[in-house]
């Protein structure tokens, strides 16, 4: 299904979030995801539903100074 992900449209075989997460091997770093301008909990990705035309952004922080 086509998703946008971070302002990009992806072609990805995903049902849930965790799966999209997983896609780009963020599962474990500390990100932040939001769908259709809300922001998800990380306990609920697993059970946060992904359809064709979703708007998500995938944060994630880096360290540095």
């Amino acid at each position: 299904m086509i998703i946008e992900v971070n302002g990009e449209k992806k072609d990805l075989q995903v049902q849930t979030l965790i799966e999209v997460v997983e896609h780009f091997d963020l599962q474990d770093k500390m990100i932040v995801t939001e769908v259709e301008g809300k922001i998800i909990d990380r306990d609920q990705w697993d059970v946060t539903e992904v359809q064709p035309g979703m708007k998500i952004e995938l944060v994630h922080f880096v360290g540095g100074g």
